[in-house]
């Protein structure tokens, strides 16, 4: 069976269990991500559209509310991917209960019971701008929803902080790493799409700029630290020339996954693409707008399609 075909009946097989949420009923843990393995020098991974909510999550919000954070059917935009040879890396958890594209040290002390200071051995960031995300409820596991409501009643252990870090962001980091550097070992280049959406209007707590209008697209490459910006810009041109608005390192510069994979002296070239999601879907509903779906796919097929037959070095 052809490795997209499995990995798309393996996707619909966990959708089907939501244990996470407040109510929900536990489950057997099931599988964190996926990854499907390229032939090409390009390399898609999508972090946040996950909607397996494990069992000891136990979050204090109903389903309807925690599932307003995913990146909602980005892993369904991308399907055709790795049919054209793209490696392709999906996180299957939810990034409301841990965002991969956060460092491991992103983390909120007032989150967890008495004692973090001496039982959390890791590193934790000093770093100013970091910090001013993680005040916001969205450090490395989020304390708010985008619209400032508590997603737990709790306090967390350090223990299953640890848990999810292990089970989720290590060997989802891991994945991306290896699909990078096979990439780059087979074609002397990689260019990596770190592939994510956002919603229309920017809420409270999602970010720096409460009730920003996005564009329809918003093109990161950490203001040309991750990748070449003749790349990113020539990215920001071909979508321009199919009718989308785009924003270039604004908003959204791109956070861990690109900053941490992107080297473009070392002609690794990591870029963020954030699409909007009223492009193709209801955001109320969270279903599939079935038009703006099909021409914004045919678009971003075109897009890989390019790329492919991009070479950043010359």
């Amino acid at each position: 069976m052809h490795a997209a075909l499995q990995l798309i009946q393996r996707r619909h097989r966990l959708q089907a269990a939501q244990p996470g949420a407040a109510g929900a009923p536990a489950t057997a843990p099931a599988a964190m991500f996926s990854a499907v393995p390229g032939r090409t020098a390009l390399v898609l991974d999508s972090p946040h559209s996950g909607t397996t909510y494990p069992g000891d999550f136990r979050a204090a919000i109903d389903l309807p509310t925690l599932r307003r954070a995913e990146d909602t059917h980005v892993e369904k935009l991308y399907a055709f991917a790795p049919a054209l040879g793209v490696a392709w890396v999906e996180a299957h958890f939810p990034r409301i209960y841990l965002d991969a594209n956060r460092d491991t040290a992103e983390v909120d002390a007032s989150m967890f019971e008495a004692g973090f200071d001496t039982a959390w051995t890791e590193p934790v960031t000093t770093d100013p701008v970091v910090l001013q995300k993680v005040r916001l409820g969205k450090g490395l596991i989020w304390k708010f929803t985008d619209e400032g409501v508590p997603i737990y009643d709790r306090l967390l252990s350090v223990a299953e902080a640890r848990a999810r870090i292990d089970r989720c962001w290590r060997p989802y980091h891991a994945a991306v790493a290896r699909a990078i550097d096979a990439a780059h070992a087979r074609h002397g280049y990689s260019i990596h799409i770190n592939c994510h959406s956002m919603p229309a209007v920017a809420a409270s707590h999602a970010t720096l700029h409460p009730g920003l209008h996005h564009a329809d697209f918003v093109i990161g490459d950490r203001d040309g630290s991750t990748a070449s910006p003749a790349l990113s810009q020539a990215i920001c041109a071909f979508l321009r020339e199919r009718g989308y608005s785009v924003d270039y390192n604004h908003p959204y510069k791109g956070v861990e996954l690109v900053r941490r994979y992107g080297h473009p002296a070392a002609h690794r070239h990591s870029i963020q693409v954030e699409i909007n999601r009223k492009l193709y879907m209801d955001e109320r509903t969270l279903a599939i707008e079935p038009a703006g779906f099909a021409r914004l796919q045919g678009d971003l097929r075109a897009m890989v399609e390019w790329l492919l037959a991009t070479d950043p070095r010359q």
